[in-house]
């Protein structure tokens, strides 16, 4: 099982100490035209390899003493001060709180040794060209390689320190010294490479050298390739990247419909997506033009997964939790000596990053759209600055400011649905909102955990439903949001109080549900989404559903049980005001108290109206608990890298109570962003807007006559209003004027054939996938659809008939 240790990757992404390492290893300045193609090779042609391969590490084309670079490369240099001085060469380690044991603390003293490279290496730092620098960094690279990382050593403890971690920065750091190192030293460290990383490992396409990771393996034999001037390494190394570009059906990598997993069944375009789209990156430029360019037909997966796989996941330069599995519990941390923030903006920003980077090596359409959806994110990021993100070294930061300061408009948040159903999440735009749902099911986590980050994530896969409002929700989930929320009380979810113990399942994305039906049906603006919910460690079931519609989305649950002898509840929300916040509650129409503290219980609540940020209701009144509360915790509590330091955030939850032990509970509410009191008090007054025909254990469906939209999921066969169906199935119907379509899924992914009828007069079909065969139309419609087994939606376009 790939495990990745906190610090490491955490350092890759973050610091700015390994930002100027490895997460701001850029090519400022020199778009992808600028590398030769073709024509005769350099004598030198590793050389050439290598001088690229530094101008990625440090940047070019920037003004060293101009900011934000001078500011960078002055921190680089006041680290590589402290980190020099720091040096206590031991036994047992380099630094004295970087141990060998466990291995992380061999990747911190590489990630410091790259540093004081790094310092000695670039303009502006105050130890540029200072050989007594390189001297001590060579020795420390020396110490490592005798007591440590060298062919005589078993490796022990975490894997990924020792093929991935390690070699990665003792490559960059032998690059940046190449000339002051000698052949004999930089022998002896290739070895240490070729013992650790052997080519074996880019053999199968299985186990720890898969998606993401594969990508790292890739880049670090690809460069030992280039620094030993080894033409079967490199080579070794393009074509081991091959398997990483098409297309999977299960497991590990991108799969059609844009989802990404990695560790086999955990969502995961956030992070482990970021790194394999960076790593893809560089490689493509290293070796673009050279005798071991990357040709392979199948990269072009890699370049439409930008806008397929993950811009629908980026809003307003935040990536969203729910595909950053355990680093949403990387926070605040402390390590050399500085404060690392993370959070979803700085995972944004380094998929942004990314993106940026793939885009020297795309076409130039492609390159226009990428830097317009770029600038649009930077623009509208207010809670956190790209341009001023610190994990960034200076080459990031020069050509992030290239394409702010270019000529491509900015692009606009995009309005539509994306339902990715191999990861079982889903994400709803509409003008001034949007909004993220996280599932789980046989194939994907309750949550992962492991390396101590994330114990107690264990319902982040319980129908969790994030939302981002216009004007505020931007830091919602980046403001201390997962060290201080209730665990037991994420929103969306419908969840026992039997609490859960830390880690419950075990790790790496083991604790999974054994349920099927979980997916939906979209037709790129509304969808119908559902999940079959069993509770982590407790016996609750329930059928939970989601219609995504234009101002609002409907949220149905049914068939809520449970026998763990404690209260079950849906969190209708649980919203972060901040250190704070003090925004008023008004439900149907009286104003709740300020402050935090109190608690209210309501019978028959029609609406709530949180101001500032949304709008609850809740069709023909429900019980409805409402609390404000100030909650305290710190990054240590879910992560044993996090600091201590206590931080309190305030609170507001709106919960719907089921009881103890309920047998067949059910709840409907719709969630409203932006909305005012007006708007919430008109519809929870308008019988006719919506219609509930169904909320049960076998059926659930909405329709809404006014947007021509009714949409069910059935989970088990039956009708509900006009459809029926034969076998379980999630069915979306929108009619404009005399034209409907109609479209099904089937989330249970049995691919057995199933009948469809639409209880509605239809004149004529005018079209139909080829999936879809229409058995009669006339007064109603009959189709009988084959599936598959990947949750795809099937189509069908028809003329609508007089009803008589």
């Amino acid at each position: 099982m790939p495990h990745t240790p906190a610090w490491t990757r955490r350092g890759f992404l973050t610091a700015s100490t390994a930002a100027s390492t490895a997460g701001a290893l850029a090519l400022a300045g020199t778009p992808a035209a600028a590398v030769p193609r073709g024509g005769p090779e350099p004598a030198d042609r590793f050389g050439v390899l290598r001088r690229r391969w530094r101008d990625l590490m440090l940047g070019t084309g920037f003004d060293p003493a101009a900011d934000p670079y001078a500011a960078d490369l002055r921190r680089t240099g006041e680290l590589a001060r402290t980190y020099r001085a720091a040096m206590r060469p031991g036994p047992t380690a380099l630094w004295p709180d970087a141990p060998f044991d466990p291995p992380a603390g061999i990747t911190r003293s590489y990630a410091r040794l790259h540093t004081m490279a790094q310092a000695y290496r670039q303009p502006g730092t105050g130890l540029t060209g200072d050989t007594g620098l390189a001297t001590d960094t060579l020795a420390g690279l020396d110490h490592l390689h005798q007591r440590i990382y060298h062919p005589g050593t078993t490796r022990y403890g975490n894997w990924w320190e020792w093929q991935i971690g390690s070699p990665r920065l003792l490559l960059d750091t032998l690059t940046l010294l190449y000339d002051e190192a000698g052949p004999t030293r930089l022998g002896q460290h290739l070895a240490a490479v070729d013992h650790f990383v052997p080519d074996a490992m880019l053999g199968d396409y299985t186990g720890t050298s898969t998606g993401a990771n594969r990508v790292d393996l890739c880049r670090v034999v690809a460069l030992r390739g280039v620094l030993g001037a080894s033409p079967a390494k490199t080579a070794l190394a393009r074509d081991a990247l091959s398997p990483v570009f098409p297309h999977v059906t299960r497991g590990d990598g991108l799969h059609a419909d844009g989802s990404f997993l990695q560790h086999t069944w955990v969502a995961y375009s956030g992070t482990y997506g970021q790194v394999l789209l960076d790593g893809i990156g560089r490689l493509l430029t290293l070796l673009r033009g050279s005798d071991w360019e990357i040709t392979d037909p199948a990269r072009q997966i890699v370049y439409d997964s930008v806008e397929r796989a993950y811009a629908p996941l980026i809003h307003n330069g935040l990536v969203m939790d729910s595909v950053s599995g355990r680093a949403v519990s990387r926070g605040a941390q402390r390590a050399d000596a500085r404060r690392l923030l993370q959070g979803d903006h700085r995972r944004g920003h380094a998929l942004i990053a990314a993106i940026a980077l793939l885009g020297d090596s795309a076409s130039a359409a492609e390159r226009a759209r990428w830097h317009g959806l770029i600038k649009g994110w930077m623009l509208r990021d207010t809670t956190d600055s790209v341009r001023a993100d610190p994990q960034f070294g200076v080459a990031d930061l020069a050509r992030l400011a290239a394409v702010a300061d270019g000529p491509a408009p900015p692009a606009p948040e995009p309005v539509g649905h994306r339902l990715f159903a191999a990861m079982d999440r889903a994400v709803h735009r509409r003008p001034g909102w949007t909004a993220n749902i996280a599932m789980a099911s046989d194939r994907i986590a309750h949550y992962e955990n492991g390396n101590g980050e994330n114990p107690r994530g264990w319902h982040t896969g319980a129908g969790m439903l994030y939302w981002w409002g216009a004007r505020t929700g931007g830091d919602q989930y980046t403001d201390a949001f997962w060290p201080t929320v209730d665990p037991c009380r994420l929103p969306g979810t419908t969840v026992s109080a039997k609490r859960p113990a830390d880690n419950e399942g075990g790790g790496w994305g083991e604790p999974k549900p054994d349920a099927r039906w979980v997916g939906g049906v979209t037709d790129g603006e509304f969808a119908a989404v559902g999940q079959h919910l069993k509770g982590l460690a407790s016996t609750l079931e329930a059928r939970k559903s989601w219609f995504c519609a234009a101002d609002t989305v409907i949220c149905l649950g049914a068939g809520i049980s449970a026998r763990d002898g404690t209260p079950v509840e849906t969190i209708v929300d649980n919203r972060n005001l901040g250190e704070h916040g003090t925004p008023r509650l008004t439900v149907d129409g009286e104003p709740q108290p300020g402050g935090t503290g109190w608690s209210r219980s309501f019978a028959r609540a029609h609406w709530a109206h949180l101001e500032g940020h949304a709008g609850y209701v809740f069709p023909g009144g429900a019980p409805l608990h409402a609390h404000c509360e100030a909650r305290t915790g710190s990054w240590r509590d879910i992560n044993t890298g996090g600091t201590p330091d206590p931080v309190t955030r305030r609170y507001l939850t709106l919960r719907h109570p089921h009881g103890t032990d309920p047998a067949d509970a059910s709840y409907a509410y719709l969630l409203m962003p932006g909305a005012t009191p007006r708007t919430l008090a008109a519809r929870a007054a308008d019988p006719h807007w919506l219609r509930v025909l169904a909320n049960s254990r076998d059926r659930q469906a909405v329709r809404i006559p006014s947007l021509g939209l009714t949409a069910a999921t059935f989970w088990a066969p039956g009708r509900a209003g006009p459809l029926t169906v034969t076998t379980p199935a999630a069915v979306l119907v929108r009619v404009h004027g005399r034209t409907a379509t109609v479209l099904l899924a089937e989330p249970p992914r049995t691919g057995v054939p199933l009948d469809l009828t639409w209880d509605r007069p239809v004149r004529r079909v005018t079209a139909h996938d080829p999936s879809v065969r229409v058995l009669s139309a006339g007064d109603k419609l009959r189709l009988r659809v084959t599936p598959g087994t990947v949750c795809a939606p099937h189509r069908c376009t028809v003329t609508l008939g007089d009803r008589e």
